[in-house]
C-alpha cells in the first residue's frame, strides 16, 4: 500500500479523498493555486504545495507542476479527483514515466473513452446500445445543418471532448443549429482544447441513468447498480439518487452487463461510470442507449456509497496499489435510498445566474458521518461533502458548486423529506445560492412520484423559479410565527427601554400581510388563532436570533429569520416569505401608504453576472425583436446568450467584445 499520495485537485473532492486516505493511514499532499491558499483542503492535508496562479490553465491543468510536487514531497501516487487532469491520458503516461502511480484507469482506457466519437464506435462493437447519430467530422455550420436534417429534429450537438454540461446544445430546428453550432465549438475549445463536435438524435422524454463500474488489475469488473441523474439544468446535474425509481431488476441486470462488457473491452480498472439515456416513453424500459463513459470518480459517487456500503475512493486506492477486489457481483446489494443535491453558487430567482463572492455566512446542517461511506446502523442520516468555509471566496475561476448534500434513509420518501429538513437548516449568506430551489424540487409532487426526465426543470418552471408553493396550513403557521416574532421584539424593546413598570404590553391581535393575503392573528398561551383556525405549536425564536424551529399543526419548519425595512423575512421549505406585521387596530391604515415604484430598466441590456463579453450580435442602429440574441457572456466556463426583452433599436453600445463585465453593468441601450 502507498505511504503517501498527492491529490491533483481542489475543493470538496480534495477533502473527500484526504479523509479516506487518512482513515487508511496514508499521508496526503495537496496542491493549490493562489486563489486556494486559504482553502480548507490545504489545511486538511498533511502537506501542501503551491503550484501557480488562480487560472486552472496555469496551475491545476499543468502536469509538470503536479509531477514536480510529487517529486518534492515523495508522493508515490496521484488521485486526480474529477475534472482537471482526471481524464487526460497524456498525464497518466507522464506519471508512469516518472514511476508515479495513477489512482485511476489505464491511459489506454482513458484515451479510448475520452473521445466521444471514438467511444461510440467502441461501445457499438462491444454490443452496447448507441444513440442514432453522426459521429464523423463536421466541417462547418452548413454541414451541421445538413446532418441534423438527415437525423431528424430534435438533435443534440455535443463537443467531442466535452463533459459536465459544457459544450452541449439542443436544437429543435435549423435556426437552432445555425445559432448554436459555433458556440458548442467555442465551449469545447475553451474548456477542453478540442473544437470537434458530433450530432445525435435527442431521445424524447429522456431519463439519465448511469451505471457505476469498478474493476481491478486482475481482470475483475463489477457494476455497483445505477444512479438516476435526470434532474438537470443546461445539462448540468442538479439532483442524483440511487437507486433509480424507474429501473427494474431486469433493466439493472441488462444495463450492468452491457457496461461491464464495455469496460472489459477497453481493459478498464478502477472506478468509472457509463452514462446511459433511457426513453421514459418506453414502458418496457428496454430503450436505453450509451452516451459516454466517464473514466474517473463522479461527483455523485456518494449515493452509490450510501446504498452499497462501499467506499469508492478506498477501492480506487487499493486497485491502484495492485490489490484484488474483496467482493464479487453477488455481494453487491441495494440498501435503502440515497439522494444528493448539489448546492450551487447561482441565483434561481434571477434565471440561475452564476454568483461569485465571499461566503459571509456558511453554516451547513449538522451532519452525521460514518467511519466508512455507506456504513449505517439503519437510521436515516445526512452527509455533507464540501470544501469551503465561512469567510472564503467562491471564485469565478472554478466550478460554482459549494457543497453536496446527501441524505440516506430506508425509503425514497424518507430520504426526500430529510433533504427538505436539512435544506431548511443550510445557511448561506453573501452570494446567491440554490437552496430554496433544491427544497422545492424535493417537495414537488412529480419528483415524489418518480416521474422524471431531463426536461423536468424546464417543464415545471417554464417562467423561472419564484419560490416553492406553501400550503394554506403552512401559511397560517408562518403568519402565527411572524406575529409572535413581532410581539417578542416589541416586548423586549419595552423592557430594555426602561419602561418596565406601567408600560403597556404589546397587543395580542395582529394583521399579518404576507403573500398577497391578510391573516388575522390572535396570540394565546402555547397557541394562536389564525383566521379562525386554532394552531397548537411552538417557535423557539428569541430577539436577535437568525434561525429558529417552529411547529404547528402537522408542520415542522426550520426558519431563517431576517428583517427588510418594516417587513420580516422568513425563509423555510424553499421560499422566502415577507411579512408586514401590524397591530389589528392600525392595520386598516396600511392601505394609505404609498409604494415606491422601481425604475424602468427595460431599455438597457444589463449584464446579470460577472463575466467576459465574448461577442456582440448587434451594432448601433440595428433593429431588434423580442428574444433576439444581443450578446454572449462567458461566466464560470459557460456561455450565456443574452436576448432582447422587447423590440427596439440599438442606440448605444456601452461595452466591447473582450471586456470583463461586472454584475449589472450596462452592455447596450435601446430606444
Amino acid at each position: 500500500m502507498f505511504a503517501k499520495i498527492l491529490i491533483a485537485n481542489r475543493g470538496e473532492i480534495a477533502c473527500r479523498v484526504i479523509r479516506t486516505a487518512r482513515r487508511m493511514g496514508i499521508a496526503t499532499v495537496a496542491v493549490y493555486s493562489d486563489a486556494d491558499a486559504r482553502s480548507p483542503f490545504v489545511k486538511l492535508a498533511d502537506e501542501a504545495v503551491h503550484i501557480g496562479p488562480a487560472a486552472a490553465a496555469e496551475s491545476y491543468l499543468v502536469p509538470e507542476k503536479i509531477i514536480a510536487a510529487c517529486k518534492a514531497t515523495g508522493a508515490e501516487a496521484v488521485h486526480p479527483g474529477y475534472g482537471f487532469l482526471s481524464e487526460r491520458a497524456s498525464f497518466v503516461e507522464a506519471l508512469e514515466a516518472e514511476g508515479i502511480a495513477f489512482i485511476g484507469p489505464p491511459a489506454s482506457a482513458i484515451a479510448a473513452m475520452g473521445d466521444k466519437i471514438e467511444s461510440k464506435k467502441l461501445a457499438k462493437a462491444a454490443g452496447v446500445n448507441v444513440v442514432p447519430g453522426h459521429v464523423g467530422e463536421i466541417a462547418d455550420t452548413d454541414h451541421a445543418v445538413e446532418i441534423s436534417n438527415q437525423i431528424g429534429y430534435p438533435v443534440m450537438m455535443k463537443a467531442s471532448a466535452g463533459g459536465g454540461g459544457k459544450g452541449m446544445r439542443l436544437a429543435y430546428s435549423e435556426k437552432d443549429v445555425r445559432e448554436g453550432f459555433e458556440s458548442v465549438k467555442r465551449e469545447g475549445l475553451n474548456s477542453f482544447g478540442d473544437d470537434r463536435v458530433f450530432i445525435e438524435k435527442f431521445i424524447e422524454d429522456p431519463r439519465h441513468i448511469e451505471i457505476q463500474v469498478l474493476g481491478d488489475k486482475h481482470g475483475t469488473v463489477l457494476y455497483l447498480n445505477e444512479r438516476e441523474c435526470s434532474i438537470q439544468r443546461r445539462h448540468q446535474k442538479v439532483v442524483e439518487e440511487a437507486p433509480s425509481p424507474f429501473v427494474t431488476p431486469k433493466m439493472r441486470k441488462a444495463m450492468g452487463e452491457q457496461c461491464v462488457a464495455l469496460a472489459e473491452a477497453v481493459g478498464y480498472h478502477s472506478a468509472g461510470t457509463v452514462e446511459l439515456i433511457v426513453s421514459g416513453a418506453d414502458p418496457t424500459g428496454e430503450s436505453f442507449y450509451f452516451l459516454e463513459m466517464n473514466t474517473r470518480l463522479q461527483v455523485e459517487h456518494p449515493v452509490t456509497e450510501a446504498i452499497t456500503g462501499i467506499d469508492l475512493v478506498e477501492q480506487m486506492i487499493r486497485v491502484a496499489a495492485g490489490e484484488k477486489l474483496g467482493f464479487a457481483q453477488k455481494d453487491i446489494g441495494i440498501n435503502g435510498w440515497a439522494i444528493e443535491n448539489r448546492v450551487y453558487a447561482e441565483d434561481p430567482y434571477r434565471g440561475f445566474l452564476p454568483s461569485t463572492g465571499r461566503l459571509v455566512r456558511y453554516d451547513p446542517p449538522a451532519a452525521k458521518f460514518h467511519q466508512s461511506p455507506g456504513e449505517t446502523d439503519g437510521s436515516a442520516y445526512i452527509r455533507v461533502d464540501d470544501g469551503v468555509a465561512e469567510g472564503g471566496e467562491v471564485s469565478m475561476f472554478y466550478d460554482p458548486m459549494i457543497a453536496k448534500l446527501v441524505t440516506w434513509a430506508p425509503t425514497r420518501e424518507e430520504a426526500a423529506a430529510l433533504q427538505v429538513e436539512a435544506l431548511d437548516h443550510f445557511r448561506i449568506e453573501g452570494l446567491g445560492h440554490n437552496v430554496d430551489f433544491l427544497s422545492a424540487i424535493m417537495q414537488h409532487p412529480r419528483f415524489l412520484k418518480g416521474e422524471l426526465t431531463t426536461g423536468f426543470i424546464a417543464e415545471e418552471y417554464p417562467e423561472g423559479f419564484h419560490g416553492a408553493p406553501a400550503s394554506e396550513e403552512t401559511m397560517r403557521v408562518l403568519a402565527a410565527v411572524a406575529a409572535g416574532i413581532e410581539f417578542s421584539t416589541r416586548a423586549r424593546a419595552a423592557k430594555t427601554s426602561g419602561k418596565i413598570d406601567g408600560a403597556p404590553p404589546p397587543p395580542i391581535d395582529w394583521v399579518v400581510k404576507m403573500g398577497g393575503a391578510d391573516f388575522a392573528v390572535t396570540l394565546g398561551d402555547g397557541h394562536a388563532m389564525v383566521d379562525g383556525h386554532r394552531i397548537e405549536g411552538h417557535c423557539d425564536w428569541h430577539p436577535g436570533d437568525t434561525t429558529a424551529t417552529a411547529t404547528g399543526g402537522n408542520a415542522k419548519l426550520g426558519l431563517i429569520v431576517g428583517r427588510e425595512g418594516q417587513r420580516w423575512t422568513i425563509t423555510t421549505h424553499g421560499a422566502t416569505h415577507k411579512a408586514l406585521v401590524l397591530p389589528a387596530s392600525i392595520a386598516p391604515l396600511a392601505a394609505h401608504m404609498l409604494e415606491k415604484v422601481p425604475p424602468d430598466l427595460s431599455k438597457f441590456l444589463i449584464c446579470p453576472m460577472p463575466g467576459l463579453l465574448v461577442s456582440l450580435h448587434v451594432a448601433e442602429g440595428d433593429g431588434v425583436e423580442p428574444g433576439q440574441p444581443l450578446a454572449t457572456v462567458e461566466a464560470m466556463k459557460m456561455e450565456n446568450i443574452l436576448r432582447a426583452e422587447k423590440a427596439g433599436t440599438v442606440s448605444a453600445l456601452r461595452a466591447s467584445e473582450g471586456d470583463s463585465l461586472a454584475v449589472d453593468q450596462v452592455i447596450l441601450e435601446l430606444e
